[in-house]
């Protein structure tokens, strides 16, 4: 690559600053004051990495860049319906994948060991930055719902949403199926020990999550409002997040060793292509094509 080119970015992640090691590649600078004041001719990155609201900024980056880089069709559609430009000019790449895999069998030892619980149990997890947001209390009228015993519950989050979640808790009959993780250092491990990852979300954003949750051999339910559920199946996908299959499907994946195990063998094979190599691979052949 010899060509010079620069990029601009909302929201910074490993890609990004792969991308940026590259010496023809730098990050754009925004017009100063001083610019500005001396009617300097205004220039636009080469490429623009979109995340979030479409706001004014935002449009104007999209209209005039090169290319749109954006981590969901869901997002991309967006983009066409609002700025003027051709469906060429916008590029998905899906979050990527940078842990380092672990054993199930032996997270879950670890786990169920630490929080004193039989390793038989299946394990169901929730996990977000904001709790309430993404469907915790959906998430534990699913679990009221369910017939089935055998199992443990985790929601893991932040010491303060923990907190103020706990209120809320002592309506629900759930207090020996329940335990409650915050600011857990470990959440990879969490991951690699859960059974089942529920995200009953009203968040349209993508969820890295369920990337992750898929990558650590987890069956996933996710709502069909998130941008995550381009990345899954019908199954897994829950109509809102008030889907009231849910009992029925968590209960049959609880009650169906074989069928839970061929959802978490399929979503890990299926994740590969999230891998970090193979979207750096993608990210670049589009820089390299401009």
């Amino acid at each position: 690559m010899n060509k010079k080119l620069s990029i601009y970015y909302k929201l910074n992640n490993v890609l990004i600053e792969e991308l940026l090691k590259d010496e023809n590649i730098s990050l754009y600078k925004k017009q100063s004051i001083f610019q500005k004041l001396t009617f300097k001719a205004k220039t636009y990155p080469d490429v623009y990495f979109h995340n979030g609201p479409l706001d004014e900024e935002a449009i104007e980056m999209i209209e005039n860049a090169k290319k749109i880089i954006v981590n969901s069709y869901t997002m991309k559609i967006e983009i066409i319906k609002t700025c003027d430009i051709t469906n060429d000019k916008v590029e998905v790449i899906y979050p990527t994948i940078t842990s380092t895999y672990l054993k199930p069998k032996d997270s879950k030892e670890i786990v169920s060991q630490e929080f004193n619980f039989d390793k038989k149990d299946k394990i169901i997890l929730f996990h977000s930055k904001n709790l309430l947001k993404n469907g915790a209390l959906e998430f534990l009228d699913i679990l009221a719902s369910l017939s089935n015993d055998n199992y443990k519950a985790i929601i893991a989050g932040s010491k303060n949403q923990i907190y103020s979640l706990k209120f809320k808790f002592t309506k629900y009959n759930l207090d020996d199926k329940v335990i409650f993780i915050d600011d857990y250092k470990n959440i990879d491990l969490l991951y690699s020990a859960a059974d089942i990852f529920i995200l009953p979300t009203y968040v349209k954003a993508f969820s890295s999550n369920v990337l992750r949750a898929m990558f650590y051999k987890t069956a996933v339910f996710v709502s069909a409002n998130s941008a995550s559920k381009e990345v899954i199946d019908i199954f897994s996908t829950m109509d809102s997040p008030t889907d009231r299959s849910m009992q029925f499907k968590v209960e049959a994946l609880l009650s169906n060793k074989g069928e839970l195990k061929t959802i978490k063998k399929t979503n890990k094979e299926s994740c590969s292509e999230f891998l970090f190599d193979a979207q750096f691979r993608r990210l670049k052949d589009i820089v390299l094509n401009i």
